[in-house]
């Protein structure tokens, strides 16, 4: 390896902000260790970035390097990540990203790195390493938690033979599989367990699934990195190594540093309207607003919005809802159902589009959230002891949402089996969560939560052991 002053770590994310954040943090981390980092998107995505978060002193040894995005056929012009197209369309983002496999082949060769951190879906890194005769050691780094990767189980498992073995239908999503030693209730609804069967397991025109994307990636790396703790979800860790047989590293949960009081100039453009929002927040009472946000990459129908709306209403809570205007809405009003913003006027207030998120949940006003379940939001929401109310959408937020329950933070809005969710479970949960009795041991415990998942030194000595790992260089892996 080389000498620390002069290691060179090369991050490679996939193209959803999901994504690039989780990776963007873990830059960040390592060029305040002393190592130089190559952040590699494509333009758009690395102008969208979150860049006012780098340190000054760290825009030197984090350099952000574009690889530009060949156009495909089914992919809209502009479209670079997942929140720029519709879901269907995202099999196509993927065949696009695999062709910048010869632009990061040439960088690679004109700045070789000591390491490669990649993301699942580019499997193709070990065979430019390969072709160039570099030995480069891979690490694969998630931005998902330990849960989902382990529900997976062992990498020859997600071959196209193995498959019909171990996953030949939806309905062997939903349950524990075998390999699940410790007693969980963390499987995927039968609703679920479809449309996840079919995006994972079958293929689509990039010509590779996306489980056989992790298989390579898994099998090509010398350790996985996962952004999570033991703390939290110790079992799934241990569980990950097992299956993976690669050392598993958690670095902690990289959680956004508590933001100072909000100023105009903070919020980008919405000024104005958000100095407005929180002098209204200023005036709510400790721990009674609710904060509804299901963020840019869920795309909700109008009847999901609107009994979400009305579920809000009749709940009688106090609420702040991020909304980004959806593709179906002609405008804003047309966002929401008639007359909701005059119902709720005075205990609701709407906003469209960007959120200063973690500056909302820093707010002492808000007490809770009614969000997917996402990984990165579950962190966010719970580094602040907030109360729970999930929703899950898409992906891995099913998983997410059943630990969250099965370890007593979180209600799960009740669903019909074909998934669909009325304005009553929305209340009834949003209600038990923030202010029934029934729901206090449920507050108690989120509030603790601000022990792990607010404790910035507890995560910063789990990024020290990865970044040890880094500078000692890659080892066998002894179980």
């Amino acid at each position: 390896m080389a000498k620390e002053e002069n290691m060179h770590v090369v991050m490679l994310p996939w193209s959803a902000f999901g994504h690039l954040i989780p990776f963007l943090h873990l830059s960040i981390a390592l060029a305040k260790a002393g190592i130089r980092v190559s952040f590699v998107s494509t333009p758009s995505n690395l102008r969208r970035l979150p860049t006012h978060l780098i340190p000054p002193h760290l825009l030197a040894p984090l350099n952000l390097v574009e690889l530009q995005l060949p156009p495909v056929d089914g992919l809209p012009t502009g479209g670079e990540a997942t929140v720029d197209i519709s879901m269907d369309q995202i099999q196509y983002l993927k065949t696009a990203y695999d062709l910048l496999k010869p632009q990061l082949k040439k960088f690679i060769s004109q700045d070789t790195p000591d390491w490669i951190i990649q993301d699942f879906v580019p499997c193709w890194t070990d065979e430019i390493s390969r072709e160039l005769n570099l030995n480069i050691p891979l690490i694969l780094f998630s931005a998902y938690s330990a849960t989902l990767f382990a529900f997976l189980g062992p990498p020859e498992y997600l071959t196209s033979d193995a498959k019909t073995k171990y996953w030949p239908s939806p309905e062997t999503l939903t349950s524990p599989p075998e390999w699940v030693t410790f007693p969980s209730t963390v499987a995927f609804r039968p609703f679920e367990a479809g449309p996840i069967h079919a995006s994972s397991f079958g293929r689509n025109a990039s010509g590779v699934t996306d489980v056989e994307r992790f298989m390579i990636a898994v099998i090509s790396c010398k350790a996985i990195a996962i952004r999570s703790c033991k703390e939290y979800e110790g079992d799934y860790l241990d569980l990950l190594e097992k299956v993976s047989r690669r050392p598993v590293f958690p670095v902690g949960l990289l959680p956004p540093v508590a933001p100072a009081p909000p100023e105009k100039e903070s919020f980008k453009g919405g000024g104005e309207e958000w100095l407005t929002i929180f002098k209204w927040l200023d005036q709510q009472p400790p721990k009674s607003i609710v904060f509804v946000g299901f963020g840019s990459e869920c795309k909700l129908s109008r009847e999901q919005v609107f009994e979400i709306a009305h579920g809000l209403q009749i709940s009688g809570l106090s609420f702040l809802w991020a909304l980004r205007k959806p593709t179906w809405a002609n405008d804003d009003d047309d966002a929401l159902p008639p007359e909701f913003r005059a119902r709720t006027e005075g205990r609701g207030v709407v906003c469209m589009g960007w959120a200063p998120q973690t500056e909302i949940l820093a707010h002492p006003s808000v007490g809770g959230s009614l969000f997917h379940s996402g990984w990165g939001s579950i962190i966010e929401t719970l580094q602040f002891g907030h109360t729970i109310v999930v929703l899950p959408i898409v992906a891995d937020q099913g998983l997410n949402a059943r630990l969250l329950v099965e370890k007593g933070l979180a209600v799960e809005v009740e669903r019909g089996e074909d998934g669909s969710f009325d304005r009553k479970g929305i209340a009834e949960a949003l209600r038990k969560a923030m202010v029934d009795e029934e729901g206090e041991g449920l507050r108690l415990r989120a509030r603790g939560m601000r022990n792990i998942f607010g404790d910035h030194r507890l995560h910063q000595a789990y990024m020290d052991g990865f970044i040890q790992y880094l500078k000692n260089g890659p080892k066998a892996y002894t179980p």
